[in-house]
């Protein structure tokens, strides 16, 4: 969402202020969790990810509620390392792919594990973008596009951390005007929050000096049976969209924005992801290999808080609702997972994981008919996005 603004402090306090006071009623007043609940334990260390990175002190931040729920974050890329949800027997278990250390960050970069993606999320044709009549050019990082805001993105930066409480972590990053060839000087915030109700809660905000475009999403893998614990493909998919934006063999969007009737993009009714993944006469799924595509979300109001898509794992029980203030949201499905050894030494292989990133539409500047990406100076960028948990 982007809104006119006069006084930027203001809305941010507004925002932190309204963070702080969510669950106000089911917070003790220490704001630490009820001790009538085990806490969830991830097995992290904070002095594996202390170090200094491009000048910048990195840490490990945890979040916990009353619920014994579980989340780690680190300020290298905004992470998100670690989430400790609950099975339908209770027993707590890490659903989200990452590495133990700092180091696994700092040498596999190519999954993006957990982190904030800036600052434009998903694809732009061949790395350029015209804006006020100047064409910007953007490192080609996926050849022949640009991906995820280039090969020093959000995800490589260090945020500025400041932990608000037991479940308020608020990052802060300043991009420099031409950073990665994006124009202007663009401030950024994210908050995040892990509720009372086991939702991680998302708030990204930012602003910016000279006219710009952004798209911000985080690009968590899940695995709700556990990190490393096998394939996704028996998950239950619900998207609460009717139409997608097809793309062309280097994946970025045709322009067109069709139904998903009659293909095998068809998850307005909840099914199996594994059911239509290796359909051999669909082209779209053959250019990306499965599923890696954006679906245009059904909104009765532009960018209110609303359903993306619900999924569901068969084994644990662990069920997951995506809410979003975004028109659009990706779903991937894991087709490039090669192997690599994350936490506890577990292989994340071929589909083991999926991702859920809410967003504008990958190259929307350069398409017109697709929603803008655009943000002016005097506009202010405020996006919502929660993870909740549950069982069946």
């Amino acid at each position: 969402m982007i809104r006119n603004i006069k006084a930027l402090s203001l809305v941010l306090s507004l925002l932190l202020l309204g963070a702080c006071q969510k669950d106000a009623p089911n917070r003790s007043s220490s704001g630490m969790m009820s001790k009538s609940h085990a806490v969830a334990q991830t097995g992290l260390k904070k002095s594996n990810f202390q170090s200094t990175v491009h000048g910048k002190k990195t840490n490990l931040f945890f979040l916990q509620n009353k619920n014994g729920m579980k989340v780690a974050i680190t300020n290298f890329g905004g992470r998100i390392v670690s989430i400790m949800a609950p099975d339908r027997n209770g027993k707590f278990g890490d659903v989200i792919l990452g590495y133990d250390s700092l180091n696994g960050y700092l040498h596999h970069k190519e999954n993006y594990f957990g982190a904030i993606i800036g600052r434009y999320a998903n694809r732009i044709a061949k790395g350029k973008f015209t804006l006020d009549g100047k064409t910007y050019h953007l490192p080609i990082n996926n050849p022949p596009n640009s991906l995820h805001g280039g090969d020093k993105g959000f995800f490589e930066r260090v945020w500025d951390a400041k932990q608000l409480d037991s479940r308020n972590l608020l990052l802060s990053y300043d991009s420099k005007d031409g950073e990665e060839g994006y124009p202007g000087n663009l401030k950024v915030q994210v908050l995040y929050t892990l509720t009372q109700n086991n939702s991680v809660r998302i708030e990204y905000t930012a602003i910016t000096n000279k006219t710009t475009v952004i798209n911000l999403t985080n690009h968590s893998y899940f695995n709700l049976n556990g990190a490393g614990s096998g394939k996704i493909t028996d998950d239950t998919l619900m998207i609460n969209g009717d139409k997608y934006t097809p793309i062309d063999s280097t994946e970025i969007p045709t322009g067109k924005i069709v139904s998903v009737k009659g293909t095998p993009f068809d998850f307005t009714t909840p099914t199996t992801i594994g059911k239509n993944i290796n359909d051999k006469n669909n082209q779209q799924i053959k250019n990306a290999k499965g599923y890696d595509d954006n679906w245009v979300l059904n909104k009765q109001e532009p960018y209110k808080l609303t359903l993306a898509a619900r999924v569901a794992d068969p084994k644990s029980g662990r069920v997951l609702k995506v809410y979003t203030t975004e028109p659009g949201f990706q779903f991937y499905s894991g087709n490039f997972l090669n192997g690599v050894k994350g936490k506890d030494g577990k292989p994340y292989t071929y589909r083991s994981a999926f991702t859920v990133e809410t967003q504008h539409y990958p190259d929307s500047p350069n398409h017109p008919n697709f929603p803008s990406t655009v943000l002016k100076p005097h506009q202010i960028f405020h996006s919502i996005t929660i993870f909740h948990f549950s069982t069946e």
